[in-house]
Formats: C-alpha cells, sequence, structure tokens
C-alpha cells in the first residue's frame, strides 16, 4: 500500500464573521428593527465545518437587530428520538446553551399543519410553531438514498428535520410509494404556512471545509437550493478509481453521513426506495470502527459485507434501531459478519472477491467517506495513480502493518 494525495476543489471560508455578515446584509435591510419577536434557529444533527461558530453569529445578529432567538435541533428521530438525545447530538458540536447564551429546546411534541388532507401530513415542531419566526440552518448536499433538483439541505430540515420523530417517520414511509420527490412539493405547501424569517445554506468544498453561507428568503429558497446543490455537488470528494476489490473504511458514524458512510462516496445503496450501485464499484466493503461522535449509532452498518467485534460491542441498538425504523432501512442497521480483528476481516474479504492473488487485490483505504485528500491504495493501482493529475503518490509502497493483536495500524491522514 502506499499513501496517495487528491487533488479536491478548495473553496475554505477565513472569516465565518465576515462572511456571515456579508450574506446578512439583505437580511438586516429587509427585517429592519424586531421588537423582541421570537425566533426558532432549527439546527440539525450533521457535523458541519464551523457550524458552532455559524451558529452562535446567527444568534448575536439576531439579538442586536432586536429578535429573541432561541435553537431547537432539527434533526427527525435522531438522538434516539428523545429531548436529551437530540441535546446531546448537539452538545457534541459544541452548540449548548452555555457556549450559544440562548435556550435549546428539545421538545418533540409535533403538530400536523397540512389542514388540506393532502399526502404526506406536515408535522412541525410544536416549539417551532410556539415562536414568532423560524430559520433554519443546514449543509446542502448530494444525499444518500436519492437524486433530485432537491436533496439533503433546507428544504429536507423543514419537511423532514423539523417534523421531529412523527415528521421523519411520515415521509420515509411516503417515499416508498411516491419517491422523495415529496420534499419539494411539501416544502413548498410548508413555506405558505410556517413564518419562515429566511434559510441559511452552507456549502462545504472538496476537503469538507466550509465554502459558502448564503442567506436564502423562503419566497425562492427551492429555486436557490436546486442552484446551490449544483454548485455543492461540483465540489464533492470522491474515490479516485473505479473498480475496487476491498474498500477499507475506518470509521463510519452519524455525524460522517446519515448512513455512516456516504453512498455517494461508496457506490453503494440498499433501500426499499431503490437500491444502486455506481462507481466506485466495490466488491467487499469492509468497516473498521464506529466514530466517537456517533455516539453508538450505527446507522449503514448493513452496507458492509464484513466489520470488527470492537464495533458491534459499541452499538447502541435502540439508537440505531430507531434511526432505522424511522427511516424505512431495516437493513441499514442489519450487522454483518464480523470477525476478532482486522487481519480476518481482510482475508474474509480477500477470499469472496474472486482474485486468486493477494497481491493482485485492488484495496482502497480511508479513514471515512468525509475524508478523502489522502487515501491508501494498492500496488496494483499505481499505472492509474500515475496517470491521474490529480494524484500524487506521498509514500513508499510498504505492506500493511498490523499490531500485536492483529489489528491494522490507525490510519493518520496527513
Amino acid at each position: 500500500m502506499a499513501v496517495v494525495s487528491q487533488s479536491l476543489v478548495s473553496r475554505s471560508i477565513a472569516d465565518v464573521a465576515v462572511n456571515l455578515d456579508r450574506a446578512l446584509i439583505p437580511v438586516a435591510e429587509k427585517l429592519g428593527k424586531g421588537g423582541g419577536q421570537t425566533v426558532a434557529v432549527a439546527v440539525g444533527s450533521r457535523k458541519i465545518d464551523r457550524l458552532d461558530e455559524i451558529v452562535f453569529h446567527c444568534l448575536r445578529f439576531f439579538e442586536k437587530i432586536g429578535f429573541r432567538p432561541f435553537i431547537i435541533p432539527a434533526m427527525g428521530s435522531h438522538g434516539g428520538a428523545t429531548p436529551e438525545g437530540q441535546k446531546q447530538v448537539l452538545a457534541g458540536y459544541k452548540i449548548t446553551e452555555a457556549a450559544m447564551r440562548v435556550p435549546v429546546v428539545a421538545d418533540m411534541t409535533t403538530r400536523d399543519v397540512g389542514g388540506d388532507g393532502t399526502d404526506p401530513p406536515l408535522f412541525v415542531s410544536q416549539a417551532a410553531l410556539d415562536a414568532d419566526y423560524i430559520m433554519p440552518i443546514n449543509r446542502i448536499k448530494p444525499h444518500t438514498k436519492f437524486s433530485s433538483d432537491i436533496e439533503s439541505g433546507l428544504c429536507k430540515m423543514l419537511t423532514i428535520g423539523l417534523g421531529k420523530a412523527d415528521g421523519a417517520a411520515v415521509f420515509h414511509r411516503a417515499a416508498i410509494k411516491q419517491s422523495f420527490s415529496i420534499i419539494e412539493h411539501s416544502a413548498a405547501r410548508l413555506l405558505k404556512r410556517l413564518n419562515i424569517l429566511f434559510g441559511l445554506g452552507v456549502l462545504e468544498d472538496g476537503y469538507g471545509r466550509l465554502a459558502q453561507i448564503e442567506a436564502v428568503f423562503p419566497e425562492n429558497l427551492i429555486d436557490k437550493e436546486k442552484q446551490l446543490l449544483v454548485k455543492a455537488k461540483a465540489m464533492m470528494g470522491a474515490i479516485p478509481f473505479d473498480h475496487v476489490d476491498i474498500l477499507i473504511i475506518d470509521q463510519i458514524g452519524k455525524d460522517i453521513s446519515g448512513i455512516g458512510m456516504d453512498s455517494n462516496v461508496t457506490g453503494r445503496h440498499r433501500d426499499i426506495v431503490g437500491d444502486f450501485n455506481i462507481a466506485p464499484h466495490v466488491k467487499r466493503i469492509f468497516v473498521r470502527d464506529l466514530s466517537a461522535a456517533t455516539d453508538g449509532n450505527a446507522n449503514g452498518i448493513g452496507l458492509a459485507d464484513v466489520t470488527t467485534r470492537r464495533l458491534v460491542d459499541k452499538i447502541d441498538r435502540k439508537k440505531t434501531f430507531v434511526n432505522a425504523i424511522t427511516a424505512v432501512s431495516p437493513e441499514k442497521a442489519a450487522i454483518p459478519m464480523y470477525f476478532e480483528t482486522d487481519r480476518e476481516c481482510l482475508a474474509a474479504c480477500a477470499q469472496t472477491t474472486g482474485v486468486a492473488s493477494g497481491g493482485d487485490l485492488r484495496i482502497v483505504r480511508i479513514l471515512n467517506t468525509a475524508t478523502l485528500k489522502y487515501i491508501q491504495a494498492s500496488k496494483p493501482l499505481e499505472s492509474e495513480i500515475q496517470s491521474n493529475p490529480k494524484l500524487s503518490q506521498v509514500s513508499d509502497w510498504e505492506p500493511f502493518v498490523f499490531d500485536a493483536a492483529g489489528n491494522l495500524m490507525d490510519f493518520v491522514p496527513q
């Protein structure tokens, strides 16, 4: 194996406060001075680069112009579908009452605001409805389940995230028959019923760094999100090889992707709303461990072929099962074949690829699907590394190093 460096799209923002102030100029001009009205600032469960800074400065902006902001978790059933669990998820991103200097209202109560008999019903957090206004903050990116003009972003937060466990369950069930195009349609319905001040769309570059902050008014939120999604897709990192025999992923977790490992990166998805197998075409996926921030939620492990006992022992089954059932994806929580050591896991993968010689295996190793600047690749990929101007080999070819217990030494991207 050798360490390989990728040249990814780089658009990193240097100063969050400066860029956010610039993005909020038209908002300040439109809103003018408030008179103490409350604003529910909706924050999700994904690890977004510098999210705590974005939220903090948004809160101060509202206070400065005369509004009273507070935070509500907008993450569907995540955090075990409990108020305490959802607060804990936010705390993992440094978003707490003490740090943000405002209340975090995590009540799971919802109310259907549809009122027209149209399916699906529109469940919305009661705490958000009790506020004078709502302002969602979310990253706009490709979704792991489907491809559409609207995928993961502000519309999804309005329909599913703000719907808490009730709304998330309703939408995932409805998508089985209607597809996830219902997100755009339902977001349009909600925008007519809710007092949305504006939405804050966030984009990340290929390195997972904050690249753009954009304030979007409700009247053009859907069209603007479509435009931002095109930009997000163009910046996204990827595995730079198509056919791969074994993909080793050191960590999966909810902080990394909704299904633990982003299917847009692994190329593999299995779900009642549709399976797909896109580039890279991977024969076997070996997942070594859970991220610390996922706190036992192993949703997505069912997409792996092989894993370790240490990962299995860390699974919080309640969190994982609630998440998988709400998303109508019990297959994502299925525990694959597992072994005591990495060496045994790799042997099981190698023996089931159809490749006769270990020296011919096309192996790629990544830390997680959100960290793709540095990867490890095996010798049979050498010619593709050399012919790709976006790749450079940064280490010698060396054998895998196992510790005394038979596990791989940690891969620390440089």
